[in-house]
């Protein structure tokens, strides 16, 4: 089997920090002309392995919003960007919750009316509060003695 393109791109990335520690520890031990070669050396090395990985990773499908990338050009912190998302996202979260939440309440509200109303109806009302998740019929505001059921 072949390997994917995530895992050549993975080892052609290793491939540049190994080549870029390579060079930091020539640099670190330079010793004049008698080194200078070894560090060209390990530069055209780094130079190859930057254009493989270039031409490898072109083939991973990575798809930025234009947003983000007008952002980044404008000098703006892409953090911020990813941050004001998240804050527009979480807003949307809490209108949703809110309206499920109201809905829910309807629902409820909504039985209740139909069982005062017809009460024949109960286990037809209860078998599709059921069928939503609903464990048991809501209990009814302020009526005492709720047919038989006791206290609330």
């Amino acid at each position: 089997m072949a390997p994917m393109p995530e895992d050549v791109v993975d080892d052609r990335l290793k491939d540049v920090i190994q080549n870029l520690f390579e060079i930091q520890s020539a640099v670190h031990g330079y010793l004049g002309p008698e080194t200078q070669q070894e560090l060209v050396r390990k530069v055209r090395q780094l130079t190859t392995s930057l254009s493989t990985l270039s031409t490898v990773s072109s083939s991973l499908p990575v798809e930025l919003p234009p947003e983000i990338i007008e952002f980044i050009e404008e000098g703006r912190n892409p953090d911020i960007y990813t941050r004001d998302l998240i804050e527009v996202v979480q807003r949307g979260n809490r209108y949703l919750k809110g309206k499920s939440e109201a809905f829910a309440g309807f629902r409820d509200v909504l039985a209740e009316e139909i069982v005062k109303a017809k009460p024949q109806s109960k286990s037809d009302v209860k078998l599709i509060l059921e069928g939503r998740g609903v464990a048991e019929l809501p209990k009814q505001n302020g009526e005492a003695g709720d047919e038989g059921k006791g206290s609330h």
